[in-house]
């Protein structure tokens, strides 16, 4: 007899169908795991807490939940509230739901049965979250697993269970979060495919903002077209971060679009455009970044640039494979951009000497890419025994560790002209002397140029996650045509 089909996760039309099966596989590895590292005894129980539902300061007024990152990964529940727990030795899951007020029938809307959480996400049990001391009791757990450890790009600890009554229980907060984070770093077939949804998504949605930008628009209307193309066609409701619309000189501002620089500039005929967006689909994220001329047509200095920047992803990418340093990809980057800015006639004297005085850092400051998954900044790039290496560039790449496949990682060369770290390697003796001062000015105020593709690391190489035009022949013609056919409504094609 076959057994019933799992329920899964869709927002009708075209969206993508998303299995309760991915998040029991995932718990299953989790098991495995533990159950292979030492320490771990038997009938130990993983107990995770879900993010909360908070509210505006001291207001009334909900911010938009999403789900904490780590309980996403085991559970897929989109509630907020909420617990799970995992008995390692057999694998069967319980998944703790808020008890809710009457009132909220009222306001918010019908009060689902416990059955419901049970159907919905393919759990073992489900229980109130008021009861999970008595629940848990019944296990006679020989210890429970929480979770607390370090994120490393943030240096924010992640938040522990925590209810009352959990001290009546023996606790250890040290096994779970290395082994959960290996787990997450390597991603499942069902996990690929909501990644590969989020790629098609975002990239059809910036190739989208490459069909309709044109000087005098703002900045912040390309925002608010990606978003929503994302949501319109991919029910995407989330980005995966704070979306970058810089043009002109905001270009080389490496995290532009915060609350203090909005995307509020009018673009500009002659304006670079770097626009890093990317769309989250049930919490597993995209991570995207398109450069090109506003008016559509490169001159000859922003096609020197842009092309060095595209010789730089095309190198690194061929030379991706299981069993490479990220550190390595990282200074191969570097070097094709000191070897190109030689050619334009920037720099000049030996690249091995430049490297050695880090001067790609000053050009190229942070790291080449990221792990990706469901933090845009996903977890696992430096493990114990991994450190940061503490060098210009290196030291903001975000990831230190061996490439392994499934893996599914950034690829984000980038060159800018930033006023103040263009200032200090002029006052700088060691690097100073391979600028030519008078070629790098007519590059002030230009800005910059990021080229970041998505890829998943397979056995031989990589799969390219991302679709939308790089070569420069390749941007010009799409904006071309755009220009003579394209009705700004979205889904227009």
């Amino acid at each position: 007899m076959a057994a019933a089909p799992q329920p899964v996760y869709w927002l009708g039309n075209d969206t993508l169908r998303v299995s309760a099966a991915l998040f029991a596989e995932n718990r299953q590895r989790l098991c495995k795991g533990l159950k292979a590292k030492d320490g771990v005894v038997p009938k130990s129980v993983v107990v995770l807490q879900g993010g909360e539902q908070t509210q505006r300061y001291c207001t009334d007024t909900d911010v938009l939940f999403r789900q904490e990152s780590f309980f996403h990964w085991a559970f897929g529940v989109t509630e907020p509230d909420c617990y799970g727990a995992i008995d390692v030795d057999s694998g069967k899951s319980i998944l703790f739901v808020p008890k809710l007020p009457e009132s909220y029938a009222t306001w918010m809307g019908e009060i689902f049965k416990k059955e419901h959480f049970k159907e919905k996400y393919a759990v073992d049990d489900v229980q109130y979250a008021c009861d999970i001391v008595d629940v848990l009791t019944k296990l006679t757990p020989a210890v429970l697993l929480t979770l607390r450890g370090q994120n490393t790009d943030s240096g924010s600890i992640c938040r522990e269970a925590s209810f009352e009554g959990i001290s009546g229980f023996q606790v250890n907060n040290t096994l779970l979060h290395p082994v959960i984070v290996e787990c997450r770093l390597i991603k499942t077939d069902m996990e690929l495919e909501v990644l590969r949804y989020t790629n098609r998504i975002s990239s059809e949605a910036h190739k989208m903002i490459m069909k309709h930008v044109k000087p005098g628009h703002k900045e912040y209307e390309m925002e608010s077209l990606f978003q929503h193309y994302c949501y319109t066609k991919g029910g995407m409701r989330h980005t995966s971060y704070t979306c970058i619309c810089g043009t002109g000189h905001n270009s080389s501002v490496l995290h532009y679009g915060h609350a203090g620089a909005p995307n509020d500039k009018l673009i500009m005929d002659g304006d670079m455009c770097l626009f890093d967006m990317g769309g989250e689909y049930y919490c597993y994220s995209s991570d995207i970044t398109c450069s090109f001329p506003a008016n559509g047509k490169f001159t000859p200095d922003q096609r020197a640039i842009y092309e060095a920047v595209l010789k730089s992803s095309q190198t690194v990418m061929a030379a991706i494979k299981p069993g490479v340093k990220w550190t390595d990809m990282h200074r191969l980057a570097d070097r094709v951009h000191l070897e190109e800015l030689v050619k334009i006639g920037i720099l000049n004297g030996s690249v091995e000497d430049m490297m050695a005085v880090h001067l790609g850092a000053v050009f190229m400051p942070h790291g080449l890419g990221h792990l990706l998954g469901i933090d845009v900044h996903d977890v696992g790039g430096y493990p114990e025994g991994v450190e940061r290496i503490n060098e210009p560039g290196l030291r903001s790449l975000r990831m230190g560790r061996l490439v392994q496949e499934r893996m599914v990682l950034t690829v984000e060369p980038g060159i800018y002209f930033i006023n103040h770290l263009l200032d200090q390697a002029l006052a700088d003796a060691t690097q100073s002397c391979f600028i030519n001062n008078q070629v790098l000015a007519r590059f002030r105020g230009f800005g910059g140029v990021r080229i970041e593709d998505d890829i998943a690391v397979t056995a031989t190489g990589m799969e390219l996650l991302t679709c939308v035009p790089r070569t420069v022949e390749e941007i010009e013609a799409f904006m071309a045509d755009s220009a003579k056919n394209f009705s700004p409504v979205v889904g227009s094609e």
